[in-house]
Parts: C-alpha cells; structure tokens; sequence
C-alpha cells in the first residue's frame, strides 16, 4: 500500500494555479493509496464552525470526500492557518484530526509527524499568538464571531505574516533546525520526522545501524512536492501537471 503526506498548500480561490494543481494531484492518487497525512496549512485559512463556513474551498472539500469514499484513509493535523476544524472533518470525512504532534508506525518503523511550526522554540511570538489561537477559549467564541469578520482578520494576519517570511529565513537557518530536531527525535527511537510549516523541500536519509529520515515536505505554492512511502521506503517528489 502507498501512504501520501501533503502540507502547505495555503489555498485561496480555486481559480489560482495551486488549487487546480492540487485538486488534479488528489483526483489522480495511486488506485493502491490508502491514506493520506495532511501536515496543515492545506488552507490559507479555516477556522472550525459547525456548518462549513468558507465556500471557496468546496472543490478541495467534494475531493477529499470522494477519496474518503474510495477508502482513503485522512489524517489531518492542524497547522497554523487552518485549526479548530470542526465536525466536517472528522462528522463527513471521518478523518482523524490531530492538534499537536503524533508518532504513527509503518511497517514497523516508527514514524514522528506534526506541522512544524512549534520546532522553532527561538520564535517566541509567534508561540505566544499559537498559545492564543489554539486555546480553548478561542475554539468557544468562534460560533460567536461572523465567518466575514475571522476571514478578514486571517487576510490582515497572513499578510503580515509574509511579509515576514524572508526575514525569518536570513534570521534562522531551517536546515539546521530541523536536523537538530530531527536528531533529538532518532536519540528518542523514531525511524523517521516528517515536517511540513517550512515550505522547505527536504529528505535526507542516514544510517548509523539503523536507517534514519528526515522528510520536509515543502509546499504548494513554488515547489509542489509531496511525500510518499511506498514499498518500504520514503520519497521526496514534485507533482508536474
């Protein structure tokens, strides 16, 4: 069987590029595809309410439910542009929705899985606003607040946000970060750290007696890659459409 992990589409309206891209990728999944691992930010934003409150992404929304149909098992953890994600997941999709970090085995080996975005404990503020967006106070007002007034928040949030991107880059250096904190999770006896948040396309593979991966799955945005395990083994690839 074939496990596909996917993070960082950020999507927007399904007129832009990455939206059809991705809505072909999933349409077109391996037939021996048995789940799939959505490490966050599938969405430029979703923010959990009872009913689905954000019509533009009910294309991405029909595919993940014809793959749930088809026996494709979602694993979905939360990132930090899309979190608190409401019944639709786990009510329709019947997916399995995971708020912080998970070890999953494979074929024996045990595999370390989360977003990424608590590995760089250096970034203090962007800790404390996940404390605050996260919480559960925050998930008791959503009902609360219009779907028209958190998006227009999001978009003001996101904008800033990217405008701070490259300054991120030059002050840290990503690599480094996810290998040291790669290398913490091998010494605690997992096989393999899967990480999406750095839209950094990654794998790297060692062996000291025991084979070791580190996967950083990049984005959909510039790079369209996506993880796959298949046949005893971890793979970095590009969807090319």
């Amino acid at each position: 069987m074939c496990k596909i992990f996917i993070s960082d589409a950020h999507l927007k309206n399904e007129t832009d590029g990455n939206y059809r891209f991705l809505l072909d990728f999933l349409a077109g999944l391996p037939e021996k595809t048995d789940t799939l691992f959505i490490l966050g930010d599938l969405f430029e934003f979703w923010i959990g309410y009872p009913e689905v409150p954000f019509r533009h992404y009910l294309p991405v929304l029909e595919q993940l439910r014809l793959l749930h149909e088809k026996g494709v098992g979602i694993i979905y953890f939360e990132g930090n542009h899309d979190f608190h994600m409401g019944p639709f997941f786990e009510e329709t999709l019947n997916a399995r929705v995971l708020s912080g970090p998970a070890i999953f085995e494979l074929d024996g080996k045990k595999v370390y899985l989360c977003h990424g975005d608590q590995i760089n404990t250096a970034d203090h503020g962007y800790r404390l606003l996940r404390f605050l967006l996260h919480n559960r106070l925050t998930r008791a007002i959503i009902p609360m607040v219009p779907p028209f007034v958190a998006s227009y928040i999001a978009e003001r949030m996101g904008r800033a946000s990217r405008k701070n991107h490259d300054t991120r880059r030059i002050k840290w250096d990503y690599p480094a970060i996810l290998r040291e904190f790669a290398s913490a999770r091998f010494r605690e006896g997992c096989d393999a750290v899967i990480v999406g948040h750095f839209h950094l396309p990654l794998l790297e593979q060692t062996s000291d007696g025991r084979a070791r991966t580190l996967l950083s799955l990049g984005d959909w945005i510039n790079h369209f890659t996506y993880g796959e395990w298949s046949n005893g083994a971890f793979s970095l690839k590009q969807y090319k459409p």
